[in-house]
């Protein structure tokens, strides 16, 4: 059980060494909100396709892809339950109605990206990025449809709901990177030797990348900020407890590899989409208050990951 613990103590370390990196940098003056949004972009629109089809055409047979694409199912069951319990908990809580749609959405989406590859990374190695990508891929189109459809009811800018926006944010450069790997599995097609090298070495980015990203975002809501009433604590009960017992009722009782039910469950107990705050500020929703849940859930993830990887050591 020690060296469980101490396994997972140190895959955290190594992320909050990077994420502390990005906060004191942040703080002396380095990181500004361009530099940010560069950071970014260079993580969802360059590194992180090209890791997606490194990984995918060097982790995946076609026959371990056809059978891992339909537990697909098992995110998308999840999020549909989780958007049933966060109406309840609105009302049970007793949410300001401002917050209504802003809280349902951080209360059932994670950040599968940002936080929760890196974490997977550290914790289970290279072969839970298979697992890590289906997940993500129920996670943000749930994230890009009903998510950022909850937000903009919220919102007092006016801006109403583009379909064809959504789709495009649905197909995002990662999901690309994710379909054009799947592809080249599926037909056996051998990219050449130096353009694979080429896509290893921008993908390595993605994780140091990310985590610099987190810990510019924390620093620039400030420590200060952080707060505790009705809905933080709903939405941090909703992210670290009830989404992994929902996952785990879920999966638990399956024949799916024990690695996919410990990816999927600790994929369902991430952090605030990174996201949310951006899509508040653009439909006039309440920013400040996404803002301070995504750096509340990614402080508060590094104590809840080791003890949730005890937990999933013990029970699969």
């Amino acid at each position: 059980m020690f060296s469980i613990f101490y396994e997972s103590i140190s895959g955290v370390l190594v992320i909050m060494v990077m994420i502390a990196l990005g906060y004191v940098l942040t703080v002396r003056g380095w990181f500004n909100d361009y530099a940010s949004r560069l950071i970014a972009r260079l993580v969802t629109q360059i590194a992180l396709p090209a890791y997606m089809i490194f990984t995918i055409t060097g982790q995946f047979s076609a026959d371990k892809l056809k059978s891992t694409l339909p537990d697909l199912r098992f995110p998308v069951v999840s999020m549909l339950i989780l958007y049933a319990l966060a109406m309840a908990a609105y009302r049970l809580f007793r949410i300001q109605k401002s917050h209504k749609g802003l809280f349902e959405s951080m209360f059932l989406n994670s950040n599968t990206v940002f936080v929760g590859l890196p974490v997977n990374m550290a914790l289970f190695g290279p072969k839970s990025l298979p697992y890590v990508l289906v997940y993500y891929m129920a996670n943000t189109t749930f994230f890009w449809t009903l998510g950022v459809y909850l937000i903009q009811k919220d919102g007092t800018s006016g801006q109403k709901f583009d379909l064809w926006q959504t789709v495009k944010k649905i197909f995002s450069p990662p999901l690309l990177g994710f379909m054009v790997g799947v592809v080249l599995v599926l037909l056996r097609i051998q990219l050449p030797k130096f353009l694979m090298e080429d896509f290893q070495y921008v993908g390595d980015l993605t994780i140091p990348l990310s985590m610099i990203f987190i810990g510019i975002a924390i620093a620039n809501v400030g420590l200060n900020h952080l707060t505790l009433n009705r809905a933080n604590v709903a939405i941090l009960l909703g992210r670290f407890l009830i989404a992994p017992i929902v996952m785990a009722l879920l999966v638990l009782p399956t024949g799916m590899p024990l690695l996919m039910k410990q990816v999927f469950i600790m994929q369902s107990a991430m952090p605030v989409m990174t996201n949310a705050p951006v899509v508040a500020k653009l439909y006039g929703a309440d920013a400040n208050f996404a803002a301070i849940m995504v750096t509340e859930t990614t402080l508060l993830s590094l104590i809840v990951i080791p003890i949730l990887m005890v937990l999933l050591k013990s029970f699969t």
